[in-house]
């Protein structure tokens, strides 16, 4: 049996990639997930904005 897909309405905005996905309790969320190399950082929010404003003003720490 195939994996299931999760996340929906993918974007990317720069570096950060955010999808859409619902929790274990139903509800719609937003990740927010930088792509680059040794980055790591990741973030869940309530609203799409929410999680569009964070990747706008992202910043990468790794140089």
């Amino acid at each position: 049996m195939p994996a299931r897909d999760n996340f929906h309405s993918l974007m990317r905005i720069g570096p950060v990639q955010i999808g859409t996905y619902r929790d274990h309790h139903g509800r719609t969320k937003h990740a927010a997930v930088c792509t680059a190399d040794r980055c790591g950082w990741s973030a869940d929010f309530a609203s799409r904005s929410a999680a569009q404003l964070a990747a706008r003003t992202h910043r990468c720490t790794v140089r």
